[in-house]
């Protein structure tokens, strides 16, 4: 993996790999938790707007050029970064670099194109509220963060309705500069420095520095339900945590290993094949850039909430008896999800994107390293210390 800052602020990131395809990924430093509460959701707009037109291409070229030649082209929205890729064929990673530079830095932002995409990601927004499997998500981060963290990442209906040209189009020149940006390429391909600056050599380098989002955690005990009428209940129990740069959340990795990989995890066994509870069960540790939250989630009939619940918080009680066996249990799998997941060029390439916003691209190559050094007092340090009775709890429950 090899990484270098172009003339004009941009980064590059890129590792050459065996095989057939190359994947080029652009994350951006924004999300979210940088929108003005009033066009919250712009982001996630802009994502969408950049698929729809550029001063180059209509929108349907953007799609067709790719799917030509057996490519994909696709992009996500989270918090605090937004991730665009595209993965070719190696010998067209020309092609594939020049379609994705061109819809980053060229979008057109057609009025037509806007209200027409405003109409999906109203209908997207709809969706979200109303898939369980879904709003369970957007309930339990408005219980557990406070401020920008604690919204919804695509908006909701009244801030998507008020998004003008102008804000996407300042939103844009704002953010979506080069020292905002890394690109990472990760493939079998030659000459990647030279055409990426090639590609992004006319890339504007002005924008105005964006405030620092400042983060008020919820450090207490908290309980959150909301009736709906749904035929099974959604139960999200949780903490906040801290980021990817902190030794902690690496600890935390360890715990959810333990608690939940596949069906074999100890709560999966526990509510689902002992007790027959619950169908879906999972644990779910997110480790952002400067925040994080671990959590456990089960969908179940609302009468199963009071024995699940107690399940789970003895089987936080139990991390207190962890031995060094089960640690090193939960190292093994966690290095074999690893390297498998490194097997995609196009998930390496966001690995590798995300890493470079975190602390640096070359923690992706440590971050075993680090899960090694992990220890069973480590461990239970981490659990008495953010896995105690201040949880928050959300439940969309039957009505």
């Amino acid at each position: 993996m090899k990484r270098k800052t172009l003339g004009n602020g941009l980064t590059l990131v890129y590792e050459k790999k065996p095989g057939e395809s190359v994947a080029i990924g652009v994350t951006v430093r924004v999300g979210s938790k940088d929108e003005p509460d009033k066009i919250m959701g712009i982001s996630h707009f802009i994502e969408h707007m950049l698929f729809n037109g550029t001063t180059n291409r209509k929108a349907i070229e953007i799609a067709s050029e790719i799917e030509a030649i057996g490519g994909e082209l696709n992009a996500m929205t989270g918090t605090d970064r937004t991730f665009y890729y595209t993965r070719v064929p190696k010998k067209h990673f020309e092609k594939g670099l020049e379609i994705l530079s061109d819809i980053i830095q060229n979008p057109l932002f057609d009025k037509k194109e806007i209200e027409k995409e405003r109409k999906i990601i109203l209908d997207e927004v709809n969706l979200t509220h109303d898939q369980p499997r879904f709003y369970q998500w957007v309930l339990f981060y408005k219980s557990l963060f406070r401020g920008r963290l604690g919204r919804e990442t695509i908006g909701t209906e009244k801030s998507v309705k008020s998004i003008q040209r102008k804000d996407l189009t300042r939103f844009h020149s704002i953010n979506y500069v080069p020292r905002n940006m890394v690109v990472t390429v990760v493939g079998n391909t030659t000459n990647i420095i030279g055409k990426v600056e090639k590609n992004f050599t006319g890339f504007k380098t002005a924008g105005k520095k964006r405030k620092k989002s400042v983060f008020v955690p919820r450090n207490k005990h908290r309980i959150k339900i909301e009736k709906r009428p749904v035929t099974q209940s959604y139960l999200v129990l949780g903490y906040q945590s801290p980021g990817r740069s902190h030794k902690d959340s690496f600890c935390l990795d360890i715990i959810r290993s333990l608690l939940g990989r596949g069906q074999s995890g100890r709560l999966f066994q526990e509510i689902r094949a002992k007790q027959a509870l619950a169908y879906e069960v999972g644990v779910h540790h997110e480790a952002s850039a400067n925040y994080g939250f671990f959590s456990v989630y089960v969908n179940t009939d609302k009468k199963n909430i009071p024995a699940i619940k107690k399940i789970v918080i003895t089987e936080f009680n139990k991390l207190k008896n962890l031995t060094n066996k089960d640690i090193l249990d939960a190292k093994r799998q966690i290095e074999g999800e690893y390297l498998l997941s490194g097997e995609d060029n196009a998930k390496l390439s966001e690995q590798l994107g995300f890493f470079e916003v975190v602390k640096g691209a070359a923690e992706s190559k440590n971050y075993i390293k680090k899960i090694r050094k992990v220890t069973l007092s480590d461990v239970k340090r981490v659990v008495g210390k953010y896995l105690d009775d201040r949880y928050t709890l959300s439940i969309l429950e039957q009505n």
